[in-house]
């Protein structure tokens, strides 16, 4: 028994110190070979040959005690994970060679619970013939994994036998008697003193926000271009149309050679023969900035918008043609009260208006009072400053007069002063002169010193680099066409790999070409379509602009109504000229008596005079577009059509 756990136990003490990714398995094992000198030869091929198994299979063993520890082992040490994997390695293949007696006494060395808990683990035949077979064949070949758990199942009644009596050694071995448990005594600390309120820090004093600049206020300029271009081109468009429907039969009537004329003026055209002119081509406004174009998402919502409308159309020709009534009295209605309504909304949008300037009045009228005020009270500032100067000015005519007195008598005492002041020099001269010649002779110490100890560290420094400038050998010759020969499926060289690499990514290549092909031809499909859509919309803008054109002539032909003036817009026209004339009659007031005041006040006037010619200016530019508010009706109805 002694002599197997003695080995064993070196077994396993070599496999700890393994570690995959640093060691490389033949020097391990050499090492191993070493290390083993004192054991005798049966012993020393005993464990080298369960290490170099071990190692063989390190992916094997791993896979089963890594699950033993997750579902069984949960309460074992890590620190027996290599007695596991020398155990199921000799289990899984050295069982039939060293047959079951030795096994159980390999066993029987080993602590009995740890043992117990692994064999049960590990021979369970549901565990062998399920995820133990499946996880052992994504490594080796389904064969090999067959010839390996099939012994295993043959052991199972002796591996049972021998489970009942490791479970009757652990119910033989008497109870640990309970260990006097230790009673813990509180520490003897110092109480600490109790902590001083600390001294509240100051208020730090928040820096003054930068303002957003007046941008940030304004609308852009842009959409105010764009209204007024939409606008001119569309004025000229109705213009244009206008003019080719009046105008569009006149050119194809003919007239003969020899038919009279029936007016004088008309005797140079008809000597010739009649020409049919070409109507000429619309030209709009055209501004600097470029033209908004058009998306996928939009040319299709449009040209679905469009095709609505012509269905909706040809259902109401249908439903005319069957008999339908007409809806034109009821239009008539519609658009008499849609009339009075915009008449009603430009009566308080006027009122609205009219409130906000009468506002702007009643806010000017409140500035100039407390422009009044502001005054008087820096009237009375510079009187208080005044007075302070004419004080300040006696203080220092008195402080000048003692500081004179003073200076006097300064004189009067350093005259006895100036004998003792050169005493004291010279004596200082003499400790300076002491100094400086000790501190000469520590400087030339030192500097030795240093030359020294530069010298030693320039002898070190050439040994080194004459140790590195000798020549070492770096590297490790690899041979790219070598196959590794670990015994694994598909294995190359890299060489071949480069090869198949290169091979996957022409076909990769050419898979991308033929998708941005089809892509391609995808596109141009979707092109042709979007062109196809394209044309559409434009021939149905073309027939809705002319028939905005025929409603536009028909408003214009019906004679405009005259403005109606709401009783809340003329009171508040009323209050906004009395504001008006009250504010300007304040302004007078305030800056007539300027010829009286000193000269701050003689050029605040023009300033005042050309802020009171801005507002009168204003407000005869308001009188004119109300004036004209009559006129805009019809312009305002084709914006809203």
């Amino acid at each position: 028994m002694a002599h197997y756990r003695k080995c064993l136990e070196a077994a396993i003490e070599q496999l700890s110190r393994f570690e995959p990714e640093k060691n490389n398995p033949e020097q391990f094992l050499e090492d191993a070979r070493a290390s083993l000198q004192t054991l005798s030869p049966q012993k020393q091929a005993f464990v080298l040959e369960v290490l170099s198994g071990c190692v063989e299979y390190r992916k094997l063993l791993t896979t089963v005690v890594d699950a033993f520890y997750v579902r069984d082992g949960r309460l074992c040490l890590r620190a027996d994970y290599s007695l596991f994997q020398v155990i199921c390695y000799l289990a899984t293949f050295q069982l039939e060679e060293l047959g079951f007696q030795v096994f159980r006494d390999l066993v029987k060395s080993q602590p009995a619970d740890k043992m117990r808990k692994f064999l049960r683990f590990f021979f369970n035949p549901l565990n062998l013939c399920s995820w133990v077979k499946d996880e052992w064949g994504l490594t080796y070949d389904t064969a090999h994994v067959k010839d390996w758990t099939e012994p295993l199942l043959r052991w199972q009644p002796e591996v049972q036998e021998l489970l009942s009596q490791l479970e009757g050694r652990l119910t033989g071995q008497p109870r640990p008697s309970k260990a006097k448990v230790t009673e813990p005594k509180s520490f003897n600390l110092t109480v600490p003193r109790p902590r001083a309120i600390p001294v509240p820090e100051p208020v730090p004093v928040m820096a003054k926000a930068t303002p957003a600049p007046q941008s940030t206020y304004q609308p852009p300029k842009e959409p105010k271009v764009l209204e007024m271009t939409k606008r001119y081109n569309r004025r000229r468009a109705e213009e244009l149309l206008l003019r080719a429907n009046l105008e569009e039969m006149r050119c194809a009537v003919p007239r003969a050679r020899r038919e009279a004329p029936a007016q004088g003026s008309r005797k140079l055209r008809l000597r010739f023969l009649p020409r049919i002119h070409k109507t000429p081509k619309p030209t709009f406004y055209r501004p600097n900035e470029v033209p908004v174009k058009l998306n996928t998402a939009t040319i299709l919502r449009e040209g679905a918008l469009y095709q609505r409308q012509v269905e909706k159309e040809l259902q109401r020709v249908d439903k005319l043609v069957d008999g339908a009534g007409d809806f034109s009295e009821f239009l008539e209605w519609q658009k008499r009260m849609q009339a009075k309504d915009q008449e009603e909304q430009r009566a308080a949008d006027e009122c609205r208006r009219l409130r906000g300037k009468l506002s702007h009045e009643e806010a000017a009228l409140a500035r100039q009072q407390l422009l009044r005020e502001n005054r008087h009270r820096a009237a009375e500032k510079k009187e208080e400053m005044a007075e302070l100067m004419r004080q300040r000015a006696e203080r220092r005519l008195r402080e000048e007069k003692s500081l004179k007195e003073l200076v006097e008598q300064v004189a009067e005492g350093q005259k006895n002063v100036k004998v003792v002041q050169m005493k004291l020099l010279k004596g200082r001269q003499q400790i300076v002169q002491e100094v400086a010649e000790e501190s000469r002779a520590l400087l030339q110490r030192s500097a030795e010193e240093a030359k020294e100890e530069q010298r030693r560290r320039w002898e070190l420094i050439s040994q080194l680099r004459a140790l590195e400038s000798q020549p070492t050998r770096q590297g490790k010759l690899v041979d790219l066409t070598q196959t590794p020969g670990h015994g694994l499926e598909g294995e190359m060289s890299i060489v071949e790999l480069r090869e198949r690499l290169a091979l996957l990514k022409e076909a990769q290549q050419r898979e991308e070409e033929e998708k941005r092909d089809q892509i391609i031809q995808g596109k141009r499909a979707k092109s042709q379509e979007l062109q196809n859509a394209l044309e559409q919309i434009s021939l149905c803008r073309a027939a809705m602009g002319r028939s905005a054109a025929l409603r536009w002539e028909e408003k214009k032909a019906a004679a405009p109504e005259a403005p109606s003036q709401d009783e809340r817009v003329q009171e508040l026209q009323r209050r906004i000229e009395e504001r008006a004339a009250e504010r300007r009659r304040q302004a007078a007031e305030l800056y007539m008596p300027a010829s009286r005041t000193v000269g701050p006040r003689l050029q605040a006037q023009p300033e005042a005079q050309h802020w009171l010619e801005l507002e009168q200016s204003q407000e005869r530019r308001l009188r004119a577009l109300q004036r004209r508010g009559a006129a805009c009706g019809p312009t305002r109805r084709l914006q809203a059509a």
